[in-house]
């Protein structure tokens, strides 16, 4: 669980990198299915943006009660997971992300997600490791995005440069099996992977069940900002009630189709 003082950083600094490691036979198995992965669907190299279209196993990595207890504790009790994404940077040519607000890209109304971004290996400043701006959620709005047209990036809305200074940015250095929880308003971003080593994430996005997962507005951000488009997305609530009485939520798969 945070303590105090962490929850207070959390809504403070829009992040918080908790007293947590996810176990090394964990990793093991997470790194194993996301080979797998590459294997049949090799366009997904540098990033996977719906990991759970593909291969509902790594829901239960979702599930875990520690992790759960801690987005508990930050968006309250009744929580869906709306998304499971991988972002994976091969070592000497591992993409940028550009600067952004997760929010820019979601049909979640109100607009209130926590991300929780597990570190698959050490990441550090050398393998690009991500970066945010401390304090950037706090307007609770979104700010001014412009389309980038590049292969050389993960993402392609760009937070407009008059947005933020980078200036401000920290590092987020993780630890393999070590993770972050971030704010859907939270600026932040990475840079390319240049070094020798692999830098892969996965990340988990958790909503309060008050809010409502809004597949027509998925299909109108996916036509105006050419993104993915999240309105057949597979929403599962992991625990507590729909508060908001209008979610679709997707059954949970036995274990035999979670292997499958």
């Amino acid at each position: 669980m945070l303590d105090a003082e962490q929850i207070a950083r959390y809504h403070r600094d829009g992040y918080v990198v908790p007293d947590f490691r996810v176990p090394e036979e964990t990793l093991a198995a997470i790194r194993a299915r996301h080979a797998a992965l590459l294997e049949r669907e090799p366009q997904f190299r540098d990033y996977c943006p719906m990991l759970l279209d593909y291969d509902l196993g790594f829901l239960d990595y979702c599930d875990d009660p520690q992790i759960l207890d801690m987005v508990s504790q930050l968006i309250g009790s009744d929580i869906a997971l709306w998304n499971t994404s991988f972002f994976a940077k091969p070592a000497f040519s591992g993409k940028r992300t550009p600067w952004h607000q997760d929010g820019e890209y979601w049909p979640i109304r109100p607009l209130a997600t926590c991300t929780v971004w597990l570190a698959l290996d050490d990441s550090t400043p050398e393998n690009g490791c991500l970066r945010v701006i401390r304090g950037s959620h706090t307007a609770r709005k979104l700010r001014a995005h412009n389309t980038v047209d590049r292969d050389d990036v993960t993402l392609n809305q760009e937070l407009d440069a008059g947005e933020f200074n980078e200036a401000d940015a920290v590092d987020v250095v993780l630890r393999a099996g070590q993770i972050s929880l971030h704010d859907v308003y939270l600026l932040h971003g990475s840079e390319p992977n240049t070094s020798p080593r692999p830098r892969r994430g996965m990340t988990m996005r958790f909503m309060p069940t008050t809010s409502v997962f809004d597949r027509d507005l998925a299909r109108e951000k996916a036509q105006r900002l050419k993104i993915t488009d999240h309105s057949s997305r597979q929403v599962f609530l992991l625990r507590g009630i729909d508060r908001s009485g209008a979610n679709t939520f997707h059954p949970r798969p036995v274990a035999a189709d979670a292997a499958s």
